[in-house]
């Protein structure tokens, strides 16, 4: 015994127009004839061919191209801007795609990803130092880096990326190695030949010159090729070479004279904080000793 799937249609006179659904009778309760024309309006009219759905919502995609010299970030703003000045009703919802979407979720993400990494060099340099207070020696160096990356990507116009993102992240690896030369080398200096902290930092700042100049323009001509590069996917590496090389610049030239400043005062810091709890840890003792009286 064979079987053959069919597939039911009409006859193609009454597939010609809308007016054949007015033949088309269905039967009633009571079994009589009913044209469709008696309860069933309709209407000819356009209508899209599909329907496209994102998380079983219709949708419609609008495709948007920048402009000369725009960057994607003011694009998106004014975007947002047209978005609140059209004040569309709460059922209708605009979100963006593509790199758009990229542009947003490395913005969300990015002061939580800054922060964990602080976090992490902070423990580790607390770890290698024992002590609560050089780390923070070591990581005033940041800021000054960070400031010549986004100096630098100004000057030439480029924007704030994700790879320029990268770019000042791995800064943050790079530049704290001049004060880690320098700090380790004054810490050694005050334990082991017993000299005064400013001393100590005097003779690092002496020594670890040379050093500290030959890793900074290792790292700098390393970067120029990124920055200064052509060709078929330039734009993604010069926000990366931008970054680095103008975070290494203006860090190099203020790192050196802040450094010296910062574990100065950090070092008072620490004496302060040692005298305080020994003070109060003497208080304390002194409370439970009977009175020579």
């Amino acid at each position: 015994m064979n079987e053959y799937h069919l597939v039911m249609e009409v006859s193609s006179e009454y597939q010609r127009n809308p007016d054949a659904l007015k033949g088309i009778y269905a039967r009633s309760s009571n079994g009589t004839q009913v044209p469709f024309s008696a309860f069933v309006h309709f209407q000819s009219r356009t209508a899209p061919l599909t329907v496209n759905h994102q998380a079983q919502y219709p949708a419609v995609t609008l495709s948007f191209n920048l402009a000369p010299n725009v960057a994607l970030g003011d694009a998106v703003a004014a975007i947002n801007a047209a978005e609140d000045r059209m004040a569309v009703p709460a059922s209708i919802q605009a979100t963006f795609q593509g790199t758009a979407q990229a542009f947003q979720a490395s913005l969300s993400s990015e002061p939580m990803l800054i922060v964990a990494a602080l976090f992490a060099v902070y423990i580790v340099l607390g770890m290698l130092y024992e002590s609560f207070i050089h780390p923070i020696t070591i990581l005033s160096t940041l800021p000054s880096a960070g400031v010549g990356a986004l100096l630098a990507l100004l000057i030439c116009g480029t924007d704030l990326n994700v790879m320029a993102i990268i770019g000042i992240i791995l800064l943050i690896g790079i530049v704290k190695k001049n004060a880690i030369m320098m700090i380790d080398f004054a810490l050694d200096a005050e334990r082991k030949e017993g000299k005064s902290p400013r001393d100590a930092i005097y003779q690092a700042c002496l020594l670890r010159f040379r050093p500290i100049m030959m890793t900074t323009m290792a790292a700098i001509l390393g970067g120029l090729p990124l920055a200064l590069g052509s060709g078929t996917g330039s734009e993604l590496r010069q926000p990366l070479g931008i970054s680095i090389v103008g975070g290494l610049i203006v860090s190099q030239m203020l790192t050196l004279f802040t450094t010296p400043v910062v574990y100065l005062y950090m070092d008072r810091l620490r004496d302060w904080a040692s005298r305080r709890k020994e003070r109060r840890r003497a208080r304390k003792h002194a409370g439970f000793e009977p009175s020579s009286a």
